[in-house]
């Protein structure tokens, strides 16, 4: 039988568990709370993140890392993604040596500017084809109710990526195979930074044709970026890219959504924070993937009035202010 460990008992990752579980995939998950990795393990509950779902009674949890990666096929990281290094140096002795890495994370790492398969390559001493990624529209509050979902393995190595796909894959949760890492992971990491957009512009007041316009500039951004780090363009059509940016940007059920429709409603930035139960990867990663951009050379005007609102103070409106009054461009330019 597969085997799975899960690392991180946040609200996907235990999710992501879940879905493993009910694929037949032998899974435990390791969590540093005692409290929580005791409801999951005796009660099927995880009543911080998932409270009222009922986990299958297959799934295991516990705060020994070592016990989690014993025999692991898969070694699942759902952390938030600025303390994958520290988190994975740790783990690192206990890795299996054949075991796949699998990152649920949507975030590029503030100061190296290093994507999460990046970053977990070069930590675990591993090479790229025993780095997997998945990413796709995955809101939780959907996924655990059983309701229809799909998501895209991404690995080069596309035996890696079809064991994956089966080790996950159910009759209402499709799983496609894709081996354009470096697309999948950019659509998941900028996607959030433009959900923060929308949601600012949600709370200002501001109507569907602004939301329409920061999506589809922001697909815009996505690809321009991915072009110059060697995408492939079809990636961005696909659902690790315009279907979560869609999902992301338009559900109350998103994090990153919520948080920029907070900020548009005059909250201030530690007032949001406070407010904020699960972390909006946005927030954070805004910043390396403007420094990203810059290092390629590559204008993204939306991620740089995020940054400017989130981090700088400027106002909302100046922002949207500076967006629209912009020199008049072709559709599409940079690409």
């Amino acid at each position: 039988m597969t085997k799975a460990a899960v690392f991180g008992t946040g609200s996907w990752g235990t999710t992501f568990a879940m879905l493993l579980a009910g694929a037949g995939t032998e899974t435990t998950l390791w969590g540093r709370r005692a409290e929580i990795v005791e409801a999951i393990d005796r009660r099927h509950e995880n009543p911080d993140y998932l409270p009222g779902t009922v986990l299958p009674d297959a799934l295991r949890a516990t705060t020994d890392p070592a016990e989690a990666l014993d025999g692991a096929d898969f070694v699942v990281l759902a952390v938030p993604s600025q303390t994958l290094r520290g988190n994975l140096t740790a783990w690192k002795p206990h890795l299996p040596p054949e075991a796949v890495l699998v990152s649920l994370m949507k975030g590029v790492e503030l100061g190296t500017t290093k994507r999460m398969s990046e970053v977990i390559c070069e930590v675990a001493e591993v090479p790229q084809e025993r780095v997997a990624v998945v990413s796709g529209p995955n809101l939780v509050g959907e996924i655990v109710l059983g309701q229809p979902a799909a998501t895209v393995v991404a690995c080069p190595d596309e035996r890696v990526a079809e064991r994956l796909q089966e080790a996950c894959h159910l009759p209402w949760f499709r799983a496609y195979t894709n081996p354009d890492v470096v697309g999948v992971e950019l659509g998941g990491a900028v996607k959030n930074v433009i959900a923060l957009a929308v949601g600012v512009a949600a709370g200002m007041g501001l109507g569907d044709n602004v939301g329409a316009m920061l999506m589809t500039r922001g697909l815009a951004e996505i690809s321009r970026l991915g072009a110059a780090l060697g995408a492939d363009p079809h990636t961005f059509a696909g659902l690790a890219g315009m279907g979560d940016l869609v999902a992301t940007c338009t559900s109350p059920l998103s994090r990153n959504r919520t948080f920029g429709e907070n900020l548009g409603k005059g909250m201030t930035l530690e007032e949001v924070i406070a407010a904020t139960k699960q972390t909006a990867e946005g927030v954070k990663s805004c910043e390396s993937v403007l420094e990203l951009a810059r290092k390629h050379d590559v204008e993204m005007p939306i991620t740089e009035v995020v940054v400017a609102v989130v981090h700088d103070g400027m106002p909302p409106s100046e922002a949207g202010m500076l967006l629209m009054s912009r020199s008049p461009k072709p559709e599409r330019y940079g690409v």
